[in-house]
């Protein structure tokens, strides 16, 4: 059996950013990867936030069925006052240097819910952290999510969306200013676990122009090589202008629909857009062994 042909491979039904209940997904591994085979998708990567607990369940599930699997991860960054996604794929989800680094990361998680948990009492929601931590199901990894949950819940507000507006970004009681990793320690740690840095879903992030192409220069400079082009969380025009952006800085091309749960996802497993034709998948920069075969 061969491996797919170049056109094959750039219509490959790839879904290379998603979440489970190892990080703040509603879905166990294993139902992640059996949701994204009902849904078609022929190469999958697991990227939970800085985690990569639900690896092994999700490749072993994935192997029984045929699937194409990445190792993956999401890592967290603040940059410009603003906190960035770098996804790694096809990492050594094992390698020590990635591992030390996401423990790193994930300490300050802790630190960032408690202090979330006092915002919140001091405009009357009380117990907060205790009940986000009902809904998470790794302990080491609170996160804004899993408050979010807590408070549609509790009949705080009527859904995640409301409750992030009114409570938890920017300027808003619950949102509690924390430094992540620097950019250049995540891409290290995912170049030194033999993964390929990727900018997750950039649309996102409240950056000026200027301070945009200076995210993009330390990426290139640090050796990032890929962008999330298509998004779930991107509308036409904004994958549209991250395409320029990719086909500028000779960066691959991602495709993701960045899936934590159906009713909390713009877009299900595998129902993104297609990438444009002119763009290099970064899936032909992953090992042939991830593939699906023809």
């Amino acid at each position: 059996m061969s491996l797919p042909s170049a056109d094959r491979l750039r219509a490959l039904n790839a879904d290379l950013h998603c979440h489970s209940t190892v990080s703040d997904g509603w879905l166990e591994p294993e139902a992640v990867v059996l949701r994204a085979l009902a849904n078609g998708v022929e190469l999958l990567a697991l990227t939970d936030h800085d985690e990569v607990g639900g690896i092994d369940a999700a490749a072993q599930v994935a192997q029984a069925h045929g699937l194409g699997f990445v190792a993956g991860v999401e890592i967290s960054v603040s940059f410009a006052g603003e906190t960035i996604h770098i996804v790694g794929l096809g990492i050594d989800h094992r390698h020590p240097v990635l591992l030390a680094g996401l423990a790193q990361v994930r300490g300050g998680r802790d630190v960032r819910a408690q202090q979330m948990g006092e915002a919140l009492a001091r405009v009357g929601i009380r117990d907060a952290l205790a009940g986000a931590r009902r809904f998470a199901r790794n302990p080491a990894l609170v996160s804004r999510a899993h408050f979010a949950r807590h408070l549609v819940a509790s009949g705080v507000m009527p859904d995640v969306k409301t409750v992030f507006d009114h409570y938890l970004v920017r300027g808003k009681p619950g949102f509690v200013e924390h430094e992540w990793a620097a950019l250049e320690d995540a891409v290290g740690w995912i170049r030194a676990a033999g993964g390929i840095a990727v900018i997750a879903h950039p649309a996102r992030y409240r950056l000026s122009a200027a301070d945009m192409g200076r995210l993009f220069d330390r990426f290139v400079a640090v050796g990032g090589e890929a962008v999330e082009v298509v998004s779930g969380a991107h509308s036409e025009d904004e994958m549209r202008r991250f395409a320029t952006v990719a086909r500028q800085r000779g960066l691959f091309a991602s495709r993701a629909s960045d899936f934590h749960g159906e009713a909390e996802s713009a877009v299900d497993l595998g129902r993104c857009n297609p990438l444009p034709p002119d763009l290099e998948p970064v899936w032909a920069r992953l090992s042939p062994a991830a593939a699906p075969r023809d």
